[in-house]
């Protein structure tokens, strides 16, 4: 048995993770290339370009300070987190109301003007940024809490609002946010709702389309949908939010939502293993499930390949040795003593099975609970380091996981720095990752379509949780049948008859 079993653990609170820190520049340096030039195949539409009749027209809606053309201020709009795309957007709109979106929605549909909705800009599929000279609409002055009802556990906030600080309200009227990401620091709930960002509890609380409760959205007419109901039992006709969850901003701006906050635990705890084969990693899994059933709200595992990246390029520090994975499970519950035991007893069981754990430790304290989630959550930032990163989000099922990774690793080898795998074995998500020291098309052509491809050929999912962005969106037919697509469309153009709502995103260019 391990020995941090034999001292007692302090319940570490939640809200203890480690942020995710935005790169000042890649690792080659400068700027990333323009996504024109990595997609040439993407035109431009018919829209309307920026006049000064526009920017005047903005200035008398949001004010002057909130509209912002200065090149260099722009910049940062116009690139991703991951760096991996660059658009050539040339004004930001900084609205503070509901009504100013919809003036400026308006404005710019009656122009035919194309927009990009963009939150905290912490996706990864290249869905919040410009790609050519769309108008940028932030949302980051939308940042009141309007009210949080410690007795139904609704919360109701703006769409601006960063997922951290929501917690921490929450927190004060013992609830948490059903949401958990490594980027919580600079993510906004809208964009978490644009994108139905899936997180690293879904296991335990769900997804935010069983979570959101109510949503406000400005529509690409400018039109403002009010749909913002608190009751958790509403059966009147069609569940017309479900349409903006995870659209990516192509059918409308949220700009309010309530969201159903769970009671916060009492206590959690965190185990980390270390295993030497993915069957071992899905044993453990289902003696996991076993064992600590209802208070069972993370599983995660790491291969060693990304292991490597945190501790070669952060600097930091496993407690465990060399293995070929690593384990993260969580419990939260309400008692300490019997969560305690419960998962006492599954480390028991799992390191005296043959060929599951053998090695760990437990969390004793706040900080170490920080420090063995950073293992996990760093991971795309030190990958970064590397220089270029190709990234891939997809969902198969759980014997099918690690096969993709080693298909891909032999598929790659000698032509990238590394190929990782991680993620969310609790919902079958596969965190799939490739490095070089700058972009490299040949690299790209040997990755896509054939990821793709093995995913569609075994019933997966392209994108599990990130959604489809500019990215991924030829390939929403891998993972939706032709029919459902046709029906998508039409809904866009239904909602969105001048196409100027976050263009070139989610559904394929016909």
């Amino acid at each position: 048995l391990l020995p941090q079993l034999l001292l007692r653990r302090r319940p570490a609170p939640a809200g203890a993770f480690a942020l995710l820190a935005r790169p000042a520049s890649s690792a080659s340096g400068g700027l990333p290339p323009l996504t024109t030039e990595i997609h040439p195949g993407i035109k431009r539409g018919a829209f309307s370009q920026l006049t000064d009749a526009d920017l005047s027209a903005f200035e008398a809606i949001v004010g002057g300070d909130h509209v912002i053309k200065d090149a260099d201020e722009v910049l940062s709009y116009n690139i991703d987190w991951l760096r991996i795309c660059r658009g050539q957007g040339q004004l930001v709109l900084r609205p503070k109301t509901t009504e100013e979106v919809s003036a400026i929605v308006r404005h710019c549909n009656k122009r035919r003007l194309a927009v990009v909705p963009q939150g905290g800009n912490t996706g990864l599929v290249g869905g919040s940024v410009p790609l050519f000279d769309e108008i940028v609409i932030s949302t980051s002055r939308m940042n009141s809490l309007l009210s949080i009802d410690p007795v139904s556990g609704v919360l109701v906030a703006e769409a601006g609002c960063v997922l951290e600080q929501l917690d921490r309200e929450a927190a004060s009227q013992g609830l948490m946010m059903p949401l958990d990401l490594g980027a919580k620091g600079s993510c906004q709930i809208g964009g978490n709702l644009a994108t139905n960002a899936g997180g690293l509890r879904l296991l335990r609380y769900g997804s935010l389309r069983g979570t959101t409760l109510g949503l406000e959205a400005v529509l690409p007419t400018g039109q403002v949908l009010d749909c913002l109901t608190t009751l958790r039992k509403d059966n009147t006709g069609y569940d017309i939010k479900q349409l903006l969850i995870g659209s990516e901003g192509t059918l409308g701006i949220i700009t309010k939502a309530a969201i159903l906050c769970p009671a916060r635990p009492k206590s959690v705890q965190l185990a980390f293993l270390g295993l030497d084969s993915f069957q071992a990693v899905l044993d453990t899994y289902r003696l996991a499930r076993r064992s600590l059933g209802e208070i069972l709200s993370a599983f995660e595992f790491i291969d060693s390949e990304s292991m490597r990246a945190v501790k070669q390029n952060l600097g930091l520090s496993c407690p465990l040795g060399e293995h070929s994975f690593y384990v993260l499970a969580e419990t939260s519950g309400s008692n300490e003593t019997h969560d305690r035991e419960k998962l006492d007893g599954f480390i028991e069981s799992v390191m005296s099975m043959d060929g599951c754990a053998t090695d760990g430790t437990v969390a004793q304290d706040a900080g170490q609970f920080a420090h063995l989630w950073s293992l996990r959550e760093r991971i795309v930032e030190s990958l970064l380091v590397d220089g270029y990163e190709y990234k891939y989000d997809v969902s198969l099922p759980l014997a099918d996981i690690y096969r993709l990774v080693e298909h891909m690793r032999t598929r790659l080898d000698g032509r990238v720095i590394r190929t990782a795998g991680y993620g969310h074995l609790g919902d079958g998500n596969l965190h799939l990752n490739f490095t070089t020291p700058k972009f490299d098309a040949k690299v790209l052509e040997l990755i896509e379509p054939h990821v793709f491809d093995w995913v569609r050929d075994r019933r997966g999912s392209v994108s599990a949780e990130h959604g489809l962005g500019l990215k991924k969106s030829q390939y929403i037919r891998h993972s939706k049948a032709d029919f459902a697509v046709r029906v998508m469309a039409e809904v866009k153009r239904l909602l969105d008859p001048n196409g100027i709502m976050n263009p070139y995103k989610v559904l394929p260019d016909e």
